[in-house]
């Protein structure tokens, strides 16, 4: 995490002296979506250049016009996620993307990993279709990219967008980083109490939160270090951030053991953690 911005929803912009009392500065008391939000994020992350060639966000933020135009004016591509009944351009006019799958024929979804999950690779079926573009002055390739869950049948929409032609499967591979999003978030929150600020002041806010990133940058960073540093043997899983903590907190809190004991505890953790994966995995093969 390298960036964080606090939503205020109108109640509390439209509201001045309860800005005052959080001591809200004057340039920050007007509202703004989180699309707009997002939009300031990536200008910063853009200006600071930071390495990227995506951008991947959940329907909030792929139905607003203006972040996608800004994400297009960086030369950056997206995979954002839309609401069923939304209409994208087509050679045929606007279209409800919902109304799309049963154009569909049998052979015409493939079957792609979105990435490794808990309980083995995240599988589905997958299809897109070819949109125009949404300016004049857009030269990039546009698509509607469609997720099928082959157990359930739950269909997900996702508008797409890359300066130039790429694969199916690289914008399926950007869809799946939002999985990673999601677990960045709740690892955060368990592990460093990102959500646990219980503060109702502007600047307390902003110092947990940093405060919290940078815990969470910490342990992350230590983790792939130490992955670098001793490759992982067969047998255990790699080391996880989730197990960095644990081992960070017994050697500063616990006396009663030694690191030779903590160290083999968790190579038994890691390996039990790799057996039951593998279990998972081949069940999943069978099904």
């Amino acid at each position: 995490m390298i960036d964080r911005a606090l939503y205020l929803p109108k109640s509390w912009t439209e509201n001045r002296h309860r800005c005052t009392d959080a001591g809200i500065p004057e340039n920050a008391r007007s509202f703004a979506t989180k699309p707009a939000l997002a939009t300031a994020l990536i200008e910063r992350a853009v200006a600071a250049k930071v390495p990227a060639g995506w951008v991947a966000g959940d329907e909030v933020y792929g139905a607003d016009p203006r972040l996608r135009a800004t994400v297009r004016g960086h030369r950056l591509g997206y995979v954002l996620a839309i609401a069923a009944n939304r209409r994208v351009p087509t050679d045929a006019g606007a279209i409800r993307v919902d109304a799309l799958p049963a154009l569909i024929p049998t052979h015409a979804w493939q079957k792609h990993s979105a990435g490794a999950g808990a309980h083995g690779p995240r599988l589905y079926s997958w299809a897109w279709f070819r949109l125009l573009p949404e300016d004049d002055t857009d030269t990039g390739v546009h698509h509607l990219l469609i997720r099928r869950n082959d157990a359930t049948g739950e269909l997900a929409y996702l508008r797409c967008y890359s300066p130039r032609p790429v694969p199916l499967r690289t914008l399926v591979s950007v869809a799946g980083q939002r999985w990673r999003i999601e677990e960045s978030f709740q690892a955060a929150k368990g592990l460093v109490g990102l959500d646990q600020h219980q503060v109702r002041r502007w600047r307390s806010w902003h110092r947990w939160t940093t405060l919290a990133m940078l815990a969470h940058a910490f342990l992350a960073v230590a983790t792939a270090i130490e992955r670098e540093s001793t490759p992982t043997p067969a047998g255990p899983i790699t080391l996880t951030v989730n197990e960095f903590r644990r081992l960070f907190d017994a050697l500063l809190l616990a006396t009663n053991h030694t690191v030779a004991t903590l160290l083999a505890w968790s190579r038994w953790r890691r390996r039990h953690q790799y057996r039951a994966r593998l279990s998972h995995y081949r069940r999943r093969e069978h099904q």
